[in-house]
């Protein structure tokens, strides 16, 4: 029985140290790097020099068109709550406790504390902008990621990468990494 358990706990050590080696540390845990430390991404032992993998977030493609749609709100009411407070009295008790042994004595006397109960209770309607549709800044693309049978995709961009697609000309490479699919 023992050696089944010893078994079974070395495969384990051995699988989380494999596993540990391979994750390369993608986590966010920065425990046991120096935040200043530099890497070299840009050359290799040639010394040519290499372009940084994109993250697997960004899409690339060709500049198809670009779209902005406004916020839309519309006019809808709600039920309007007013605090109201009434006053409210409770007795409260006191005790005074003197002596000891068989000469111990307890005093109790009670006075009225004054408080203010308050709800909050409906008073009528009011009326507010309630939003229907956020403002959305979209982007389409053709040819994504290389791909020339992915046409007319659209991404939801910022409004910086949304302006930097309205001042690029229509089938300009475009590298960005959206907060949105659809449009």
């Amino acid at each position: 029985m023992f050696g089944k358990r010893l078994l079974v706990a070395g495969a384990t050590a051995v699988l989380i140290a494999g596993l540990g080696a391979c994750g390369g540390g993608g986590g966010g845990d920065t425990r046991g790097v120096d935040a200043g430390a530099v890497t070299d991404v840009g050359q290799d032992s040639a010394g040519t020099v290499q372009e940084p993998s994109p993250s697997p977030d960004t899409v690339s493609g060709l500049r198809d068109s670009v779209r902005h749609l406004a916020a839309k709100t519309t006019r809808a009411t709600r039920p309007h709550l007013v605090k109201k407070c009434t006053s409210a009295t409770r007795q409260v008790r006191h005790t005074q406790r003197t002596g000891t042994g068989t000469h111990r004595t307890t005093r109790t006397w009670y006075t009225t504390e004054r408080y203010q109960s308050c709800k909050k209770v409906r008073g009528g309607t009011e009326t507010y902008t309630r939003t229907v549709r956020p403002q959305r800044w979209c982007v389409s693309l053709d040819d994504v990621d290389g791909d020339t049978a992915r046409d007319d995709v659209w991404y939801q961009v910022t409004s910086a990468t949304y302006a930097e697609a309205r001042g690029t000309d229509e089938h300009a490479r475009m590298e960005f990494t959206p907060s949105g699919t659809g449009c």
